[in-house]
């Protein structure tokens, strides 16, 4: 299964990301929103934002758009 990389917003200005393995960039960012014990999330510097929100990034390291999960 392939491994993606999920951007969450969601603690005061602070980005974190985790490698998530799914099937799809999709199913990455809604397994990432959910939680659980196996998502390692790792900080990654602050920026700002005003709501809370998952997605995935691509190789690049920039949003896929249709993987946005929360407000934001």
């Amino acid at each position: 299964m392939p491994k993606f990389t999920v951007l969450s917003r969601v603690d005061a200005y602070v980005d974190y990301t985790a490698e998530v393995e799914a099937d799809s960039p999709e199913e990455a960012a809604e397994i990432a929103y959910e939680g659980g014990p196996e998502i390692k999330w790792i900080e990654q510097g602050t920026v700002e934002f005003d709501a809370a929100r998952v997605v995935t990034l691509d190789a690049h390291g920039e949003e896929i758009e249709s993987t946005v999960c929360g407000k934001g």
